[in-house]
């Protein structure tokens, strides 16, 4: 019956960035309706902003804050990983399974699957959020997880893709799906499309994001050192954590940027857009990021590359997307942005569009309604 209260789990592998985001955004909503949610991920990532995070919506997990060491890469860790994690799913009695990138996906579906042999009725859904799709298909890594991916679309009972991007991505490299899928975008509160005050004292661009290469921090601090050595000093600030950070800090060091760049540690996106007229968002792989919504939502001047389901997010605007990984394309727009005295007005025109088309609420109805389908 749809009034029926659930038990859901969400199963992911690092509580960082996007993904995390996205889960909380369910679990604020659907423990609202009165259903039981619970949370299994990784213990060895995240630091002290995640925390704080766990501990706010800590209250609205019923079925608990699980974490254990779940590493990116397969490893005999795994096996005694599994085992721990089917006791506890079996303990927990879930009635969805909702798994989250690559290896959440693999835990969550194979243990649900083993559930179901011996009677549970549990669903088993996963969204890749990108994850193994990102992966060149002509690559060895890349046939070996595709290869994964097929074969686990038997223990599947539904994918939801967070961008028509990522859809097609996942049927272009793995094939048409073999079991039902739904396409639900990531969504913003209502409060996330107040505009954020610029500080007076602001920088001129902003960083923000994991510090692995795949975000593209490192074109990023490329680009402004290309300003200025076209004589167009400009400043940053550049926020958040991971496992390449200390690598990024010795380039700043090595480009000659240390003046002009700030580091911080993670912090609130909103508090970030505070510190720069500009969001710079240069990744070379997303799927639906989160930043960019929130950063439009903020109505903040943003720089995106065009990759991923950034072009979906930027809709008629998208003309005005960077190539990814150009350090070159990427210096042009950040020194055609401190020129442009109407990109305020652009970014208002931005905001009102996104507020139409993006809404959390409208997300956790859709995926509730996935969930439903497949009980």
């Amino acid at each position: 019956m749809p009034d029926d209260k659930l038990r859901i789990i969400h199963c992911f592998r690092s509580p960082v960035g996007g993904i995390f985001r996205h889960v909380r955004d369910l679990v604020d909503i659907h423990s609202a309706q009165g259903h039981e949610l619970g949370i299994f991920c990784d213990s060895l990532t995240g630091g002290a902003h995640e925390d704080r995070l766990f501990e706010e919506i800590r209250p609205k997990l019923a079925l608990g804050l699980t974490r254990i060491p779940m590493r990116r890469a397969i490893t005999p860790g795994d096996l005694a990983a599994f085992y721990r994690s089917y006791k506890h799913f079996k303990d927990l009695q879930p009635d969805v399974l909702h798994s989250h990138g690559a290896k959440g996906g693999a835990y969550a579906r194979i243990i649900g699957s083993v559930l179901r042999v011996s009677g549970s009725r549990v669903a088993r859904l996963y969204c890749p959020h990108g994850g193994s799709i990102h992966y060149d298909a002509d690559s060895l890594k890349g046939k070996l997880f595709f290869t994964l991916e097929r074969a686990m679309e038997r223990l599947t009972d539904c994918l939801i893709f967070v961008s028509d991007y990522e859809q097609r991505g996942y049927r272009d490299k793995i094939g048409t799906p073999r079991c039902p899928t739904r396409l639900v975008y990531n969504g913003l509160g209502a409060a996330e499309f107040e505009p954020v005050a610029t500080a007076k004292e602001a920088a001129d661009f902003l960083y923000i994001g994991m510090m692995r290469d795949l975000k593209g921090p490192d074109v990023f601090l490329k680009a402004l050192a290309q300003l200025a050595a076209s004589g167009r000093k400009a400043t940053a600030h550049f926020v958040g954590d991971g496992p390449d950070k200390p690598r990024y800090q010795a380039m700043i060091a090595d480009l000659g940027l240390g003046e002009s760049v700030t580091v911080h540690d993670a912090m609130p996106a909103r508090k970030a857009f505070a510190l720069a007229e500009t969001v710079v968002v240069p990744s070379r792989a997303e799927s639906m990021p989160y930043i960019v919504l929130e950063a439009i939502a903020a109505q903040k001047p943003v720089i995106c590359t065009d990759v991923g389901g950034i072009p979906e997010i930027f809709a008629e605007e998208a003309g005005r997307l960077v190539e990814p990984g150009s350090v070159e394309a990427l210096g042009k727009a950040m020194s055609a942005t401190l020129d442009d005295g109407n990109r305020q007005e652009l970014a208002g025109k931005m905001h009102d569009a996104l507020r139409a088309r993006f809404s959390v609420e409208v997300m956790a109805r859709d995926v509730m309604e996935a969930y439903r389908a497949c009980r």
